[in-house]
């Protein structure tokens, strides 16, 4: 999960003097350290494992632009979506071609793309498939296609939402079963916030996560603080590691679905709000100071931040996306 590049650290003591080399290329000088230091002497590195890098990961429709992706702004881009069959086959993968496009510039930026399978509204489809022996590992092959076919570097799976009981361990199951089939791939997930609905993913499954995407948004209280903190609070009290909580932040607006771009494109001064009126009616999401606060609380606690989606964003100075890397990285 590292972009990190390994490092070699070698360290020779030669009365006294210290040098670094890859390999001892003098044979005298060598020979020499062999006769300078006692035989019992060990040299620890007290070096500490360098942190997994911050995420930062972009869920993309096959509506997006890829010319208009920034991919220094992102460690990961999640395609969405490809739709599960209740037979284990899927439904045609909207807009292929992008998604190709998308892989061969993001591979050059050092930024992984994902498929995100299922979504909202396909509870029916992933209960039956995933219920069934044939169908399960059905799905897993041609999910093991897909990602070799596209040159994926693994698969989100977007199964919303599994029950407890037969329903989680049917999702165990098919997670275990997609873990098997792609060892060196990453295996994500996207969960909600918290409540029953988190219910049916079983702790089992956080040690094949590679990380968790927690969709704290979209409830009665859409993108607030307060469903920040629950959902946050919840899955790191359900034993889910930090590094691997990737919490969500919402581009658009509820009850109406609208994108930030259009919010901001009707008055820019809402970049800096959460709330406005719109033809009478409350519409309520996130801004620009929003996005900062929360992405400097992942950044202090947990393992990255995801959005839905980067085709809502903004350009320029009422960008979201923006205002994260302005958060990350300094704006650089």
């Amino acid at each position: 999960m590292s972009y990190l590049s390994k490092s070699i650290l070698c360290v020779l003591v030669i009365v006294g003097m210290v040098g670094c080399t890859q390999e001892a290329t003098n044979p005298t000088a060598s020979e020499s350290a062999e006769e300078t230091m006692p035989e019992s002497t060990e040299i620890e590195s007290t070096a500490e494992p360098a942190p997994s890098p911050f995420r930062v990961i972009a869920y993309v429709t096959p509506n997006i632009v890829p010319e208009t992706i920034r991919y220094d702004r992102l460690t990961h881009i999640n395609y969405s979506f490809l739709i599960p069959n209740s037979d284990g086959t899927f439904a045609n993968l909207k807009n292929g071609w992008k998604l190709k496009q998308i892989v061969t510039e993001a591979h050059a930026a050092d930024v992984q793309v994902l498929i995100s399978v299922g979504g909202w509204g396909w509870e029916k489809e992933f209960e039956a498939m995933a219920a069934d022996d044939v169908s399960r590992a059905l799905f897993v092959a041609n999910l093991k296609d897909i990602v070799a076919e596209y040159q994926l570097d693994g698969a989100d799976v977007d199964w919303e939402y599994p029950q407890a009981g037969e329903s989680a361990a049917n999702y165990l199951k098919l997670m275990q079963e997609i873990d098997a089939a792609l060892p060196d791939k990453l295996i994500t997930t996207a969960v909600v916030s918290h409540g029953s609905n988190a219910e049916g993913v079983p702790d089992e499954t956080f040690e094949i996560f590679d990380f968790v995407n927690v969709m704290t948004y979209d409830d009665f209280n859409h993108g607030s603080m307060e469903q920040f903190e629950t959902g946050l609070t919840y899955w790191l009290e359900r034993g889910l590691p930090p590094e691997k909580l990737v919490i969500g932040l919402p581009f658009y607006s509820r009850p109406s679905g609208t994108p930030f771009s259009k919010i901001v494109e009707r008055d820019p001064a809402a970049a800096l709000l959460d709330r406005i009126d719109s033809n009478g009616s409350e519409e309520i999401y996130n801004g620009i100071p929003t996005i900062q606060q929360k992405t400097e609380r992942a950044l202090a606690e947990v393992g990255g931040v995801m959005f839905w989606t980067l085709d809502y964003d903004a350009t320029g100075e009422l960008s979201l996306l923006n205002a994260i890397d302005e958060t990350v990285n300094g704006g650089n």
